[in-house]
């Protein structure tokens, strides 16, 4: 969950976001290293005389041809890396399907027989204090903790989109299309998200709320609902 004031990302609950909070982090000291560079060589310009040294020089030339190319394999390799690892789904504990409808998600646990529930939010005149506004939800997701999870993510009438910024899972939800997305969540907890997809008037009233538990937990909760 963010905090108020606060620049940077949220706190990662999967390898895959720490993942790309590390590529993000490499990503922004290559470009102040560049831009550091580049201010350098302008004041340096600025304070000294032209000369034929400074605009034939065939090295210099030299070095900022090849240099670029350098910083893009240097960004290139870490990006398709985390790239890979996103689509890579091996055999998962669990599938959860989720379909989004204009305006709530509806979810089916696949793995088990007539499990299946519809997600709204809650109304700010009916939440319960302490709770968030605009971001609860009467049937929230429960997960076993570090267990592979696949989603397999679809609408029923318009464009959608699943996402989770502290799972690091965003993943459109089109009608009469199946796509799929995997996340582990390391830690214990609950998880928020919203569609992040333009689908109407109430676009904004499609919370996600992904709580992380232990596997005796899930398994008393998945047993009491399917009885």
């Amino acid at each position: 969950m963010a905090n108020r004031s606060q620049l940077g990302f949220q706190d990662a609950s999967s390898p895959i976001m720490e993942e790309l909070i590390e590529f993000h982090d490499h990503a922004l000291m290559v470009a102040l290293t560049i831009c550091s560079l580049v201010l350098y060589l302008l004041t340096l310009m600025l304070m000294e005389k032209l000369s034929s040294n400074t605009v034939d020089a065939q090295e210099v030339e030299l070095i900022w041809t090849i240099l670029p190319a350098i910083v893009l394999i240097l960004l290139a390799l870490p990006s398709l890396q985390i790239l890979y690892m996103m689509d890579e789904i091996d055999e998962p504990d669990l599938t959860l399907k989720a379909i989004g409808h204009q305006w709530y998600w509806s979810y089916e646990y696949t793995d088990f027989k007539d499990l299946s529930f519809d997600s709204y939010m809650i109304p700010t005149t009916e939440l319960p204090t302490g709770y968030f506004r605009l971001l609860e939800v009467d049937h929230r997701i429960i997960i076993p903790m570090e267990s592979l999870i696949r989603m397999i993510i679809t609408a029923d009438d318009v464009l959608h989109s699943w996402a989770v910024p502290t799972l690091g899972v965003k993943t459109d939800a089109i009608p009469g299309r199946l796509n799929q997305t995997s996340f582990i969540a390391t830690r214990p907890g609950i998880f928020y998200g919203q569609c992040s997809e333009i689908c109407g008037a109430n676009h904004s009233f499609m919370p996600i709320v992904v709580e992380s538990v232990p596997l005796t937990h899930f398994e008393t909760w998945s047993s009491l609902l399917v009885s």
